[in-house]
This record gives C-alpha cells, structure tokens and sequence, in this order.
C-alpha cells in the first residue's frame, strides 16, 4: 500500500509595504494614490493580511500630505476584496505618541472598525498589560480580531519567563494571536527559537506571528527558526522597500521557505509586479537624508533603534543641520535607555529616548534640555518602566512633582466633549475629524484649516516642498561641480560686474554695466557735504536682545493646543520655560536663557522656524 503523501506545513507571509515598510525606508512619504495605483494587484497576491495603516502613517497623512488618513482607510478597503486589512494600534497611545481618554480609545477602534479594518495589532511600548485592556477589549466589543504583541528587547530584566508571563496576561483579555514585534531586528536566531518555544509550551494554541527589520541582517535567519519552532506566520515587504531597516523581502523568503518544504501561497508573479511598480515610484519618495545609510548595521545590537525610527532620525537630523553627529546620538541612546530603566524602543518610547539622546548631543550638556515626553515619562504617565529609572536623575527631571504608581489613563478625563467644542464646525466634515483632533490637536487643525481653503489658496503640500528643496539642492549641487570658466584677465578684473543690488534699483539696465574698481572704493563728494568733511555714518542702532530657537521645528505658545505658557510683557527667571517647539514628533521646551521681560514673540503659531532664529524680543 502507498504511503499518504505528507501535509505540506504551512507558514502565511502578511504584507508590510503600505505601512511600514515605506515608514522604515521612506519616512512614511507614501501618498495615498501610489497606493491605490497598484492596490488591486497587492490584494491578489496571495497575503495572509495587508498592513496599511495605522502607526506613522496616520500622523504623516494630515502633517507632511496633506491628505486624511480615514478617507485613505475608507479607499483601501473598497479596493481590497480578498485580503484582511491589518493595523498597528499603540495601546493607550492609540495612534499618537502619549495617553488618550478611554472614551477616545474606544470611539477610534469603533471608527476603525466601522471604516474597514481587520486585524489590530495592539501593542504597548512599555509592555505594561495595563496599557493594553482598553485597547484589546475595544477591539474584541467592535468585532475586529485582536493581536496581542510582546516588544522584544534584551536587557538585565527581560527574560522568555517574564515574556511568556506578558502573553498570557493578554490571552486573558481575550487576544486572537500574538505577535513578537522585533522592532529594531535584534532578535537571534537562538533567541527566537528559545522564546517561540516557551510561548508555545505555555500557549500551544495561540497563533503566532513574527515581525522584524533587516537592521542587523539577522532577520531572515531569525524567521526560519522561529517558523520551524512554531510560528505561523512572518511580516514581509516587496523587494524595492525591503532591506536596509525594512523587512525582508517576499521573494528571499519565499524562495527559502519553499525549499523547506512549507507551503506560502504568494503569488510570484503578482509579487513582481508589485515590486516593479515600486521600484518606478521609488526616486520621488525616498529621502535624501537616508540615501546614505548602511545595508547593514550591527551597531542596532547597541543602541536598538527601531526601523521605523531611523529614517525619521536622519531626516530630522538633517532639519537641524546635524546629521553629522548620529554617531554621538547612537552612543549616547544606549546610555539614555539605561538612565530610563531600559524600556524597549517602540513608539512613542523610540521618540522620547532617542529625542532626549539627541538634546544631549545637541545642547553639550546631558539633560540640560529635557523634552515634556522625557518628563512625563519619568513620572509614569507612559507606564511602568521595566527597570527603575536612575533615582538622581528622576529627582532632578521631576523638580519635586511625585511620580504616579497607578493606570495612567485613569486620571485622565473624557476627551470627547472638550475637543467637539474646541473645535468650529465650519472646519469638521465627519465624526473622525473630531478623534482626529483629539489625537493631533495643532496638526489636525492645520490641516483641516488647509483643505478649508480653495485649491488655488492653499499653501503647498509640505512632503511636495521637500522634493522641490532636494531638487534644487541637486541642481546646485551639479553647478558646483561643473566646471569653473577661466580666471579674468588682469584688464578685466580692474571692473566689477553690477549685480542684484544696483538690478534692483535700475532693474531695465540688466546688471551688465562695467565699474571702474577703484571708483567703487572712492567715497563720492556730493553738494552737502566734500569729500574732504563728508558727515560720519550715523551709528546703527542697538539690535534688540532675543530668546533664539534652540531647534529647528514648529513654533508654539504651548504643548497644549490653544493654551499659552507666558504672555507678552511678563517677567521671566532664567530657566523658565518661554513656549514650545514641536520638533521630532515632540513638544520641546524653549526656556529663558537669562531673568528677563518677554516684550512680544516674533512668530506666529504653527509657523516653522530654524535653529537659531529669533523667536522671541526680551529685555
């Protein structure tokens, strides 16, 4: 009798190119029409799920394309027939980098839900199971399937024990799977095997699903044994947004899983299409600021920067003319995260260390500037850090205010009310408008206060305006290069050519006019005064003392929208936060530099301002 031909194992490959996928590589520059162009054939593909929303994606919409993340939600799911739709939900933080009220919580999973989402990937970056049973029992109330997540890191007090025990807190919430969210790809193969293992000893009927980047390089390896020691399935993208600080690419694993003997049931070429597609749109999405950033980098091992994170790290870096000193920010994040009780780096905890780790190297001085993230943080209201933070340097961040021990959103009021009234109705078109703001208060109203205006009168698109900026720096940056005409004769450089200044004044002359150079040397006598007692310049006057931005980002009175931390004409100590800076994602304090008088600010809110710059007249 012939032996029964053996089932084929089965490992299922989720699609990370919406989402982040371009959030690693593009800096989440992905516009909604890119992905509708290609949307029909990613739905064909043969996916477990797509991910394409939530995370980054849901900030960038309103603040860099000007689009609304909801009505692209709304446009995938009317294309996506075949695929589940899959999303990346912070917990309490929801889609933003803090907190949020339950009742916002609850109503954003309803209007998920409701606009054609799926799968809720809900993770907390503390791994704090109090930051999650809102979140997860939302989702289960709305019919969405929930996905736990453990955020994998290493340190002294993370162990596969204390993992395991996170799991199970959250299978008892009702989680429908887990997934372990390798965010910064430093997760060993070893590593994977122990835990998926240990996961599954306790668990064994839990569906698991891995994520990581290619960071260090070790992913691929990394999902071939925890597949084989019992995960179900691995978070992939299409080859032109793979690598680098991405996932793996499809086709590799395909090609390794196939030979393995595991069915995939991605369709090859439904998978090359896709990526041509890509790899067309490619030039005009990809920042400059990560155009020169390594293929590999073991150095993920030490400071564990998430792939999501470190494109937005050079690109901010370079909004503050710094990009030449990420070495000094990827040293001094390791010493950070260790001062901060060694949380795992996800958002928005990714954001506070590595802004702080930034303001250290920036300001020369460690904590000399310290963002209302790091501070909130180190009081609790982001959870329970997995170590004690440092005990003399919480002290010195909380300047007597006591640290909390409870569930941070329970002190936290309804959300709902307040933010329907703050707003004026002539700027809301839907529900989510209003959850929008509530997560995104000045960037939402900035862009609802855009699409407000006519076509013809909106200012331009923020994410068009940087490829304008990296096109013209191309340009020059060609005409440097060329080569440079033949130095003047001797006759020649006896003149000077006239140029903007004397256009501007006899613009119908052109500028082509040869001076004498000695003549433009020689003062000239006029009829009040000769030349022999030509009157002496008056003196200029006294330029008047500021308070200078310390960074380059987005000016505001407050972190808190419509609110003002010091009026014009008040008297200030040295020290003294003045207003804010939005920069990096976070509200950055500017503080009085000396005891002075704020006479009038010089800037308007929401205006962007570079580092440097006058923001405020003192006396």
């Amino acid at each position: 009798m012939a032996k029964a031909k053996a089932e084929k194992k089965t490992v299922r490959f989720v699609d990370t190119t919406l989402r982040d996928a371009h959030q690693s590589l593009w800096a989440t520059r992905m516009r909604t029409k890119d992905i509708l162009e290609i949307l029909e054939a990613v739905d064909d593909a043969g996916y477990y799920a797509i991910e394409c929303w939530g995370g980054a994606t849901f900030d960038v919409c309103m603040r860099f394309l000007r689009e609304d993340p909801w009505e692209r939600l709304r446009q995938i799911k009317a294309v996506c027939k075949k695929t589940p739709l899959q999303m990346l939900l912070r917990g309490q933080n929801c889609l933003g980098y803090k907190h949020y009220p339950d009742d916002v919580l609850e109503r954003c999973i309803a209007k998920m839900c409701e606009n054609g989402m799926d799968i809720f990937r809900c993770f907390d970056a503390l791994n704090d199971i109090r930051n999650l049973e809102a979140a997860i029992k939302g989702v289960k109330k709305y019919g969405g399937h929930a996905q736990g997540t453990i955020c994998y890191t290493f340190s002294p007090v993370h162990t596969v024990a204390n993992y395991v025990k996170f799991a199970k807190q959250q299978v008892d919430l009702g989680i429908d799977s887990l997934a372990i969210k390798d965010m910064a790809g430093i997760l060993t193969p070893s590593e994977a095997r122990e835990l998926v293992t240990g996961l599954k000893k306790a668990l064994p009927d839990l569906p698991i699903e891995m994520h990581s980047h290619m960071t260090s390089g070790m992913a691929p390896a990394m999902y071939m044994a925890a597949v084989e020691a019992g995960a179900g399935a691995i978070d992939c993208s299409v080859a032109t947004l793979s690598g680098y600080s991405s996932q793996p690419a499809h086709g590799t694993m395909h090609a390794i899983f196939e030979g393995l003997g595991y069915e995939t049931h991605i369709k090859t070429d439904r998978i090359t299409e896709i990526d041509n597609y890509f790899k067309k749109l490619k030039p005009e999405r990809a920042l400059k600021a990560n155009a020169d950033a390594e293929v590999v980098d073991v150095q993920v091992l030490l400071h564990h920067i998430p792939g999501g994170m470190i494109s937005n790290t050079r690109s901010q870096l370079a909004q503050q003319d710094a990009l030449d000193r990420l070495p000094e920010v990827l040293e001094e994040l390791p010493r950070v995260r260790k001062d901060m009780g060694y949380p795992p780096l996800v958002t928005p905890t990714s954001q506070i260390m590595g802004v702080q780790a930034v303001l250290n190297v920036l300001s020369g001085e460690r904590y000399s500037m310290v963002s209302n993230e790091t501070k909130q943080y180190v009081k609790g209201m982001y959870g329970r850090s997995p170590a004690p933070v440092d005990p003399k340097l919480a002290k010195k961040i909380l300047a007597g205010e006591k640290a909390i021990t409870c569930r941070p959103a329970d002190l936290l009021p309804p959300g709902l009310p307040e933010a329907a009234k703050a707003l004026d109705p002539k700027l809301i078109q839907t529900e989510e408008d209003i959850l929008s703001y509530c997560m995104f208060p000045e960037v939402a109203l900035g862009y609802f206060q855009w699409r407000a205006k006519p076509e013809d009168q909106r200012d331009p698109i923020p994410a068009d305006s940087e490829l304008t900026i990296a096109k013209a720096e191309a340009q020059a940056k060609a005409e440097a290069e060329a080569p440079k005409p033949a130095p003047l004769s001797a006759d020649d450089a006896k003149f000077a050519v006239i140029g903007k200044q004397f256009v501007s004044l006899f613009g119908s002359l052109g500028g082509n006019i040869k001076v004498d150079a000695a003549a433009l040397a020689t003062p000239v006598a006029t009829d009040a005064a000769p030349a022999a007692e030509a009157a002496p310049a008056a003196a200029p006057a006294a330029p008047a003392k500021t308070l200078n931005a310390t960074l380059t980002g987005t000016f505001y009175r407050s972190d808190k929208p419509g609110a003002i931390m010091v009026e014009e004409g008040a008297t200030v100590k040295a020290g003294d936060p003045v207003c804010c800076l939005e920069a990096m994602k976070l509200f950055n304090p500017v503080k009085a530099t000396e005891d002075c008088k704020i006479v009038r600010f010089l800037v308007k809110a929401g205006e962007n301002v570079t580092k440097g710059s006058p923001i405020a007249e003192i006396e």
